[in-house]
C-alpha cells in the first residue's frame, strides 16, 4: 500500500534545512581554522548567509507547523519506547520487523520525538545565541568572553555534526537502505504490512 506521510513543505523544509546546516558547518569549521578551503572572509561571509537563510526558514517551518498541527508530531511519549530501542540495538540485527508503523498522524516513533526534541529545545537555541551573540560581540554585547563563546559555540557544532551522522545512518534502516530516503523525497511510504488500513491520502494542494 503506498501512503502519503510527508507533505510539499515538509520536504522541502527538511532538505533545505539540511543543505544550509551543512554549509555552515563547513564554513564554521573552516572559520575556526579546522581546514582551508574557501579562506577565512568568504567562509565568514557565507556562514553569515547561510545563518540568515536558516533563520528565515525556520520561522516559516515554525509557523507552518503551528498553523497546520504538525508540532504536536513531536510530543515526547514512551509508548512503544523501549520496544523500538531494543529493535535498533538488536532485533534489526535479526531481520524482525519495526514495532512502530507509520501513519501521517504519526511520523516519528519515540525515540526519534525524544531526540528531535532534544535537538530544538537545546542544541538549536544554544547555537544559535552563541552565535548571535558573537555577530554582537564587536559592537559592545559582551556578556561572555569571546573564547568561552567560541568554544560554546563550536561544541554545540560537533554535537550537531554527531546528530546528524547519526540521523543520516538511521535512514539506512528502512526495508532498504534507500527506502527511508526515497520517502522523503517523494513523500510517500510503501507499506508491506497487510494489516495496515489503506487511507484516504491526503492532497499535495493542502500543503
Amino acid at each position: 500500500m503506498r501512503q502519503m506521510i510527508y507533505k510539499r513543505f515538509e520536504r522541502f523544509w527538511h532538505w533545505s534545512q539540511s543543505l544550509l546546516m551543512l554549509v555552515m558547518l563547513v564554513t564554521g569549521f573552516e572559520i575556526h581554522g579546522t581546514f582551508s578551503w574557501l579562506g577565512f572572509e568568504q567562509a565568514l561571509q557565507w556562514h553569515e548567509v547561510g545563518a540568515v537563510a536558516l533563520i528565515i526558514l525556520w520561522v516559516f517551518a515554525i509557523f507552518w507547523h503551528f498553523t497546520t498541527g504538525e508540532w504536536k508530531q513531536y510530543i515526547p511519549t514512551t509508548e512503544k519506547l523501549v520496544a523500538v530501542i531494543r529493535y535498533y540495538s538488536k532485533d534489526i540485527f535479526f531481520a524482525k520487523p519495526h514495532p512502530y508503523k507509520v501513519t501521517p498522524d504519526r511520523k516519528h516513533n519515540p525515540l526519534q520525538r525524544f531526540s528531535y526534541l532534544g535537538f530544538k529545545l537545546l542544541l538549536a537555541p544554544v547555537i544559535w545565541i552563541t552565535g548571535l551573540m558573537l555577530l554582537a560581540y564587536p559592537f559592545g554585547l559582551q556578556v561572555l568572553s569571546l573564547p568561552t563563546l567560541s568554544a560554546l559555540h563550536l561544541l554545540s557544532a560537533f554535537l550537531i555534526l554527531v546528530f546528524l551522522i547519526v540521523h543520516v545512518y538511521m535512514t539506512t534502516t528502512g526495508d532498504t537502505p534507500l527506502s527511508h530516503i526515497k520517502t522523503m523525497i517523494t513523500g510517500y511510504e510503501e507499506h508491506q504490512d497487510p494489516d495496515v488500513d489503506e487511507q484516504t491520502l491526503p492532497s499535495e494542494k493542502n500543503t
